[in-house]
């Protein structure tokens, strides 16, 4: 730096002394102009310049530990973060209004609970809250669900962890654009992550153990199912088309990049349930009359029954007892489904007792077009001879 001023001043000491002053009244009169050019601004006077900005930047309030967190979604008049601070809440929580943003805080538990204060079905429920956002909370003990979310779109669930809360962890249905990250499910007679009858969802980096079904994206399009572990469950990943819902397609669905092993754990579902109690034991993924489905670059190892199966939903119905007549409403069979470059090993050895279905890494009961397997490592298949991909 302090040979180019040296150089500097040499070249200027150069300059006719008529130049030197026509170049420094220049300066003077560019700094000048500058200082007019409003800068780049911080605070309230920025966005009262740039009322964009002003949308951007929501009003923020604290629920202590102690509190109500519901007391202050009643409160907001508006999209709010909401940030809770680490303690038990015992409440259960509704969200109905669009924006609204609850955000556990870290302190040194690391852990806002929301626990059940007694009887109640949902820990949260939000309803016709698009732009919904929860992250870094732990839902427990209630009868239903942990987060129950309909109607509700642009949504983010982000570190929430549930437990034992009934049938399902998180459960979002008929949402669209949503975000289920890094999140955790133990403990549900039904699904631990489930999605149903949304769009464009993506579902990563997330744990599901000790349930069920690890995960079930049902009757949905264009859903990504990514980076994700499933072990312990009855049934590690289900990918459903199933009757009698508002929608009667499933399709553009991806599964990569998934751990899904020893899910061996016994079906506890109820009795008198849905289909849930008819998911065999032992299972990796189960592809259910679904189409376009690509499960891709997974390790699916050490379940009993299957690794990967692909079959009709009237598969499934047959387990359940219900005729082909009540498929009705939906093409039961799954089509242009892709099986590839996956790890499918270990799966297998040790059947349920009187299913129907031999027990194989890769099954397939033929139904269905435009399907194909390639590049997967695996021992068995059923058939033998499975189509190769294009």
């Amino acid at each position: 730096m302090k040979k180019f001023q040296k150089k500097l001043r040499n070249i200027i000491n150069g300059f006719p002394k008529n130049l030197y002053w026509m170049i420094l009244l220049l300066a003077i009169s560019f700094t000048a102009c500058k200082k007019e050019i409003p800068s780049s601004k911080t605070g309230e006077g920025a966005l009262a310049d740039n009322p964009s900005a002003a949308k951007s930047v929501l009003p923020k309030t604290t629920v202590l530990a102690g509190s109500s967190i519901q007391a202050a979604v009643d409160a907001a008049t508006g999209p709010t973060i909401i940030e809770i601070e680490p303690g038990i809440y015992k409440e259960a929580i509704l969200v109905n209004k669009p924006g609204i943003q609850l955000i556990g805080l870290k302190g040194v538990n690391n852990s806002v609970v929301i626990d059940n204060p007694g009887s109640e079905d949902n820990g949260i429920t939000v309803r016709d809250g698009d732009g919904f956002v929860l992250k870094n909370v732990t839902v427990q003990n209630f009868k239903e669900n942990g987060v129950f979310m309909i109607r509700s779109d642009d949504f983010i669930l982000e570190r929430v962890i549930t437990n034992n809360n009934g049938e399902y962890g998180l459960y979002p249905i008929r949402c669209n654009n949503g975000i289920i990250k890094f999140c955790s499910a133990t403990g549900h007679t039904d699904t631990g992550i489930y999605v149903g009858q949304s769009t464009n969802i993506s579902v990563e980096f997330c744990v599901a153990f000790g349930n069920v079904a690890g995960y079930e994206i049902e009757n949905c399009s264009n859903i990504i199912v990514s980076h994700n572990e499933a072990y312990d469950n009855a049934a590690g990943m289900l990918v459903f088309l199933l009757p009698g819902l508002r929608v009667k397609t499933s399709s553009d669905i991806l599964v990569a990049h998934n751990k899904i092993h020893d899910n061996n754990h016994v079906n506890f579902a109820p009795p008198g349930g849905g289909f849930e109690v008819y998911i065999p034991s032992g299972s990796g993924i189960l592809l259910v009359g679904a189409d376009k489905t690509t499960i891709e670059y997974n390790q699916i190892v050490r379940n009993n029954f299957v690794g990967v199966a692909t079959v009709s939903t009237l598969v499934l119905g047959a387990l359940a007892g219900i005729p082909p007549g009540g498929f009705a409403d939906i093409e039961p069979n799954p089509d242009g489904s892709k099986i590839v470059h996956n790890i499918v090993t270990d799966n297998g050895s040790a059947p349920p007792p009187g299913l129907p279905l031999p027990a194989a890494d890769l099954l397939w009961d033929g139904s269905g077009v435009n399907n194909c397997w390639d590049k997967n490592k695996f021992s068995t298949s059923y058939p033998t001879g499975l189509p190769v991909c294009n």
